[in-house]
């Protein structure tokens, strides 16, 4: 046990390995050629950015996977642990391990991959930190079964990063021999760039109707002198025109003769967008796995129909639970040694809960009283036999 007190010197602490060295030129930058393909990096952060609706899910998916507390068998060691993990630093400016999590798994829901890293000093670990996809590369070790997380270099080269064992990578559902999870955005992108043409000729059609245009029309008479001094006419009305609509405060247009005002494009019709709109909002809250009344969708439905999509949420929730496991394990079993704890314990995650507590009380009181007509029922079989 004598290991475990030898305090590291202070020239020898370990600073993050994947976070990048230098500062790039932007035209070297852009010649870059991130790990995932196509520039899917920075189309899924564009999605986001783009379609609020994206934006949510993946938020409200994170927060809801809820917390989750550490069991010890000596209850001493429970308590530090627990203390730990709620005061760890977690970047430059996060706390708490839930604070990591949650970053953690927004970035797995939306590039299909995360990297994280334990931070070391002095023997123990100082801090979490979650390193861009742009800075590392994953890479195949001595074989298919051993991965190597490797530091991308300003030249567009990469070099194994010394410290394998303190990084942590979560793939979400990556397809045979690859490194590299999907992410959830994954199919969304052409349904977002019809809503998106949707919405961007809403705002110009609105702009245009919104924002009022006149056309002025002047029709000379019979009248030979009126024919001939027809232009400086329409000069006129259209000084006096631009007059009238100059400013905040209402004023009339007073003229003289057959003159025409009409609205340009009061005449056409808006189409209405209601239904294209809906059909693509219903591909990509399907894509997202959330019920729609979690994004604020009041889209028709029974209450049966709600109970069922928040047991499938809670299903998925629980999916994505079993994938942060080894993470938490990782950083709980590293946290035991370095304090030369025996690495014995149990990760107890929150009850997920989103049903009425009145209706899962009821459900607990109708099984409770069918157990109870059970035993009776099988106590009078046994005594008429």
């Amino acid at each position: 046990m004598k290991i475990w007190k030898r305090r590291a010197p202070r020239g020898d602490s370990l600073a993050v390995q994947t976070a990048p060295r230098c500062l790039e030129q932007s035209w070297r930058a852009a010649t870059r050629y991130p790990p995932l393909s196509a520039g899917e990096l920075e189309l899924y952060r564009s999605l986001r950015e783009a379609v609020p609706v994206i934006d949510a899910a993946i938020c409200k998916t994170a927060k809801l996977v809820g917390g989750f507390r550490v069991r010890c068998p000596d209850r001493r060691d429970e308590e530090e642990i627990n203390d730990f993990l709620l005061h760890v630093q977690v970047g430059a400016c996060g706390m708490g391990m839930e604070s990591f999590l949650t970053g953690y798994m927004e970035q797995m829901l939306t590039y299909g991959t995360a990297v994280g890293e334990i931070v070391p000093v002095g023997g123990r670990i100082a801090a979490l930190y979650h390193a861009p996809l742009e800075d590392v590369e994953l890479k195949e070790g001595d074989g298919p079964l051993h991965l190597q997380v490797c530091l991308r270099g300003p030249d567009g080269s990469s070099a194994p990063v010394p410290r394998q064992e303190l990084i942590m990578v979560s793939a979400l559902n990556p397809r045979p021999g690859s490194l590299y999870g999907e992410s959830i955005l994954k199919g969304l992108p052409f349904v977002s760039k019809i809503l998106l043409s949707i919405y961007r000729t809403i705002g110009v059609n609105w702009d245009r109707v919104g924002n009022v245009r006149f056309a002025v029309t002047c029709k000379p008479g019979n009248d030979p002198a009126e024919r001939a001094y027809a232009k400086e006419r329409a000069q006129t009305i259209a000084r006096e025109w631009g007059k009238a609509m100059q400013g905040d405060r209402v004023t009339d247009f007073v003229a003289v003769g057959d003159v025409e005002v009409k609205v340009i494009g009061a005449d056409n019709q808006i189409l209405d967008s209601s239904v294209p709109v809906r059909q693509m909002m219903e591909q990509i809250v399907a894509k997202l796995g959330l019920p729609p009344f979690l994004l604020g969708l009041s889209w028709s439905t029974t209450e049966r129909m709600s109970s069922q999509q928040a047991d499938l949420l809670t299903s998925e929730l629980n999916s994505y639970r079993r994938m942060l496991h080894p993470v938490i394990c990782r950083v709980c079993s590293l946290w035991l040694r370095l304090n030369g704890r025996p690495a014995d314990f149990q990760v107890e995650w929150n009850k997920i809960n989103l049903q009425d507590e009145v209706e899962l009380a009821n459900a607990r009181l109708l099984n409770a009283r069918a157990a109870e007509i059970e035993q009776r029922l099988n106590t009078n079989s046994n005594m008429i036999e």
